[in-house]
């Protein structure tokens, strides 16, 4: 079966601009691409009782058409694009990490600063960076149109997460025809490890999984890795990290460095998940 890129929609702008990322990675990888809207509350986040204790709601006729606009925008764009749509009874974080099961990639909507919006209703976007079961994109909303130029970047930290990572941006940068720039940083006066080890290493190892790629190794030096990513994601059209790290990337999804990069990284943010494991 071929894994599909599921993209959740609840016809929000940020959605809206996942959506559209979505169908262009679908594109590039050749796979079907899968609209889901999760149309239930999610329990747990804010709702004090159980409001479905009568009965579940049937799927919305508004939803539905909501879903098939956004489909057949897609596809008038992408003609050669094939494109499902399907409302599901359950809360909008439990339905996308169910779906990540079957998944290639899931691609969520951000609007930056403030956490996620509409369809991952706050904490339910961390839920699912966390628990899905295949890598996480996501696609912050802006005024600026969603880069597409520019090369991938990946950090580096000598993690097995981060090694993950490397090899995810390689493939990201591979379909892309564009370059791969792997960056490390390291803290002002730490020595304690060798990062131009660790980039010469995370950068032979890029170059021997694809063949012909062209590879940039970058080391800066911050004493906030996080701040420092997100200004080098300026020129990048997509930044790869891993979902654990050590070091200047602990707890990426927990800690202080993702949580900067999924609000204020200027282009999307790719989270390497194994494709089978959830966090």
């Amino acid at each position: 079966m071929e894994h599909p890129i599921v993209a959740g929609v609840d016809g929000s702008p940020p959605s809206l601009v996942a959506a559209e990322q979505a169908a262009q990675v679908a594109g590039w990888r050749s796979r079907p691409l899968h609209l889901v809207h999760g149309y239930l509350h999610a329990l747990g986040h804010g709702v004090p009782i159980n409001p479905y204790e009568v009965g579940l709601p049937a799927p919305s006729e508004d939803a539905q058409k909501m879903l098939e606009q956004v489909a057949g925008d897609l596809t008038g764009r992408w003609p050669d694009l094939t494109v499902e749509v399907r409302q599901v009874a359950g809360g909008p974080g439990a339905t996308l990490v169910e779906e990540s099961q079957r998944a290639d990639l899931v691609v969520l909507g951000s609007r930056g600063l403030g956490g996620f919006a509409g369809l991952l209703l706050g904490s339910v976007g961390t839920q699912v960076a966390t628990h899905a079961h295949c890598p996480v994109l996501v696609v912050r909303s802006t005024d600026q149109p969603v880069p597409v130029d520019g090369p991938v970047l990946a950090g580096v930290d000598g993690s097995e997460s981060a090694e993950l990572a490397v090899g995810y941006a390689a493939d990201e940068a591979a379909r892309r025809a564009t370059t791969l720039v792997l960056v490390h940083v390291a803290r002002d006066g730490d020595d304690t490890d060798d990062p131009a080890g660790l980039l010469a290493t995370a950068g032979a190892a890029a170059r021997g999984s694809r063949a012909g790629l062209v590879v940039e190794e970058r080391l800066l030096r911050s004493d906030r890795p996080d701040r420092a990513l997100v200004e080098a994601s300026a020129q990048a059209a997509l930044v790869v990290v891993g979902s654990r790290g050590r070091g200047g990337f602990a707890g990426l999804l927990l800690g202080s460095v993702g949580q900067t990069l999924v609000q204020h990284a200027h282009c999307p943010v790719l989270i390497a998940r194994p494709h089978g494991h959830a966090g």
